[in-house]
């Protein structure tokens, strides 16, 4: 898929990932981009800084992903003034909570966030996309969910689901032209690793810029799995080859990471 005179929508839009991920696909010729975040100014700042450029109309629009309405208000406010969505990002996520003693408030609030909220918005885009032949969805996981987050159960099982909902919906809806990528990266320079990437941080940190262009990349060759640290790749095959072997490497990571 080359993203040239597409509609593309991205959550989590005003900073981060989402952020970059808006200004490429502008750079790239997009049609119209909407920049949609729970940070109203933030997803304006960046709308009018895409715009103002010259290339790509962006419009701002604000949204809590982890209230199934206003995502069906997101999808059908685009749709109704610029058409059908080519292109969903569903990229918005936070990190909530450590310990499997987390409350069930927390548990509640970051599934809502991470996983969720890519439900609803299959939910209810995927159908009109197989009306009209088919679409594009982008969904942010982490590399936390494919292999796992040292130090935050709540982090790593809502990522590993938005996994497992996005291989679901590929093979599922594969035959009807929906085509599904992943992006599962490590430490990105974001506001969720202003205090320090962690353990993620073991291949080191990377810009959202370079994000965006692994997502570019990923988007045109229609590939399932965007790892932005190419070193994911290698841990996967790992972790399938020896489980208990990969287990045990995990847990000495861990000690090095509570360590130190």
């Amino acid at each position: 898929m080359e993203v040239q005179d597409k509609t593309i929508v991205v959550t989590g839009g005003a900073s981060g990932i989402g952020r970059a991920m808006c200004e490429r696909f502008a750079a790239e010729g997009a049609r119209q981009i909407v920049v949609a975040d729970l940070n109203g100014d933030g997803a304006e700042a960046v709308a009018k800084r895409i715009t103002d450029t010259g290339r790509t109309p962006a419009r701002a629009h604000q949204v809590d992903v982890g209230a199934e309405a206003e995502l069906i208000d997101l999808i059908d406010d685009t749709e109704s003034r610029f058409g059908p969505i080519d292109l969903f990002c569903s990229n918005a996520g936070i990190g909530l909570g450590k310990g499997i003693d987390a409350s069930d408030e927390e548990w509640d609030v970051i599934w809502r966030v991470n996983t969720q909220s890519h439900i609803w918005v299959a939910r209810h885009l995927v159908p009109k996309m197989i009306a009209r032949g088919g679409g594009y969805l982008l969904n942010t996981a982490s590399a936390a969910g494919l292999l796992t987050q040292i130090g935050s159960v709540t982090y790593a099982v809502t990522k590993h689901a938005a996994v497992a909902l996005a291989e679901w919906i590929s093979i599922t809806h594969g035959r009807d032209g929906i085509k599904v990528s992943v992006l599962c990266p490590q430490a990105v320079r974001t506001a969720m690793t202003a205090d320090g990437p962690g353990v993620a941080g073991v291949d080191g940190m990377i810009e959202p810029e370079q994000a965006a262009d692994a997502v570019i990349q990923a988007l045109r060759e229609e590939r399932f799995l965007v790892l932005p640290h190419p070193e994911v790749a290698e841990y996967i095959r790992r972790k399938t080859t020896d489980y208990d072997r990969w287990l045990h490497g995990m847990r000495r990571l861990q000690e090095r990471y509570l360590s130190s």
